[in-house]
Order: structure tokens, then C-alpha cells, then sequence
């Protein structure tokens, strides 16, 4: 069976609580051997861990503050994650970024929080997991200004262009690929063959964003598969070809995290 690793799902989300060991085991039965975790907000955090609790070789939590969760005391959110920073590793810093589709009311507030954790990665030097939903762009200007060396990670649910690809790739980061890959009108299908495989890595961003044929519904890590399956096409190379790449991008992005 091909290995395959979920690089962003919030497994630990109210929406699995019913069942949430059940989907685990399901997800690692259908190949997927590891779920990367991003936090959203200070709330999310206990949840997090005791999933990773749970499964420690498997589960790997990151630490930071969504966008859509910034409001104007985000300081004291941040003082309270890099207190977690400090104590212990995380996978990476994440998911951070900007939002411009849900709410614009606190966006300055978004970048001076985006900035702060692009700090935070660069100092751990652990890669930096970037939420940009109707701001990619402006994102990406950001990450221009700010990268160095020690700035690396990835652009979560990847819905650009190809000009914003090439931007990406040229940062030297990755894109994530998840379920929008499989919708008919997505526009990753011409976005995925001109970048190709070696600047991919595979997430379901669970539970959103379902690739089809369960769009609508709970979206779980168990279907990584289908979303390489779509990759493999789009490419037209072999799922095979798709497991090795993302796996070898996914272990050079989060190498430094030994739990």
C-alpha cells in the first residue's frame, strides 16, 4: 500500500467528537500514515494535545493563531502560544496567515499577528503553516519582504494561480493540495501539471473543504488518497510517484520535529 501523510487536518475538531478514534483508524488503514495538526486559537489547544497524547507517533501538533481567530487582544493569545513555544517542540508554526473572505475588520491586526509568528518560525526555525483564503497576494508579499534562510513552510489549501505558484516556488516553499483539487471548477487542474510534484504536499484541511465524491459533507484524512489519486491524473504519473514525492516534501519540511 502507498504511504501518504496528511499535512493539515484538525483532527482534534468538535465535528469528529463523535467518532473521532474511529476515523483515526480508518485514516491510517487507508495509507495515511501521519496527521499534521494546526492550532486555531488558544481554546483548540487542549484538544490538540490529547489527541497527539493518544497517538504520539502519528499526531503531531503545530502552534498558532489562525487569522480569522485574531481580534484586537491578540496579543494576549500570542503570549500564551509562545509560552507553549518555549516549553516544548511543535511541528511547525501554524496555521497563521491572513483572511480576507470571512471578515476584513481586524486585517491590520491579521498582519502585525502574521508577522510575530513568521518571527517565532524563523527563530525555532520550524516551517510556517499559511492560511491565505482571498488574500494570497498579500501573503505572499509578506513572506517576500520577511523570508531569509530560515524561513520556510507552506501555503495551505493552495486555490491560486499559476503566477502565484511560480511566486510560491520561488520562495522556496510548498504548496498544499487538498480536496479543491477534485472540483470541477477549482483551477487546480492547470495549476498542478505546470508546477509539478516535487513543490506538492497532500492535506485534507479536515474537517473542511471535502474532495468530491463527499464535497458538502465531513472531510476526514481518510481521504488523502483520492486527493492523490486526482494529483497522479493531473500529473499523469502514477500514485506510486505521488506517495514517494509528497512523502520525501513532507519529511524535508517538518525533518527537525522529533516528538
Amino acid at each position: 500500500m502507498h504511504q501518504f501523510s496528511d499535512t493539515h487536518a484538525h483532527i482534534y475538531s468538535i465535528k469528529y467528537e463523535s467518532d473521532r478514534e474511529e476515523v483515526i483508524r480508518r485514516t491510517f488503514e487507508s495509507g495515511v500514515s501521519k496527521i499534521y495538526m494546526p492550532n486555531v486559537d488558544v481554546e483548540t489547544i487542549d484538544a490538540m494535545l490529547e489527541v497527539e497524547l493518544n497517538h504520539p507517533d502519528r499526531c503531531h501538533p503545530m502552534m498558532g493563531l489562525h487569522p480569522c481567530d485574531v481580534k484586537k487582544d491578540f496579543e494576549k493569545d500570542l503570549y500564551i502560544m509562545e509560552d507553549w513555544i518555549n516549553k516544548r517542540e511543535f511541528a511547525g508554526i501554524g496555521e497563521t496567515g491572513l483572511d480576507l473572505y470571512w471578515d476584513k475588520t481586524f486585517f491590520e491586526q491579521q498582519k502585525e499577528a502574521l508577522r510575530i509568528q513568521i518571527q517565532w518560525a524563523k527563530d525555532k526555525e520550524w516551517p510556517i503553516i499559511l492560511h491565505c483564503r482571498e488574500s494570497m497576494d498579500e501573503t505572499i508579499a509578506i513572506i517576500q519582504e520577511l523570508k531569509d534562510d530560515r524561513l520556510r513552510g507552506i501555503f495551505h489549501c493552495f486555490t491560486g494561480t499559476v503566477e502565484q505558484a511560480k511566486a510560491i516556488v520561488d520562495l522556496g516553499f510548498l504548496l498544499g493540495i487538498g480536496g479543491v483539487s477534485t472540483y470541477k471548477n477549482g483551477g487546480l487542474d492547470k495549476v498542478i501539471p505546470e508546477i509539478g510534484l516535487a513543490h506538492l504536499v497532500l492535506e485534507t484541511d479536515g474537517p473542511y473543504l471535502a474532495p468530491v465524491p463527499h464535497r458538502g459533507k465531513r472531510n476526514s484524512p481518510e481521504y488523502i488518497p483520492i486527493i492523490a489519486q486526482r494529483v497522479a491524473d493531473l500529473c499523469e504519473t502514477s500514485l506510486e510517484e505521488v506517495s514517494r514525492i509528497t512523502e520525501t516534501n513532507t519529511q524535508n519540511i517538518f525533518h527537525r520535529f522529533q516528538p
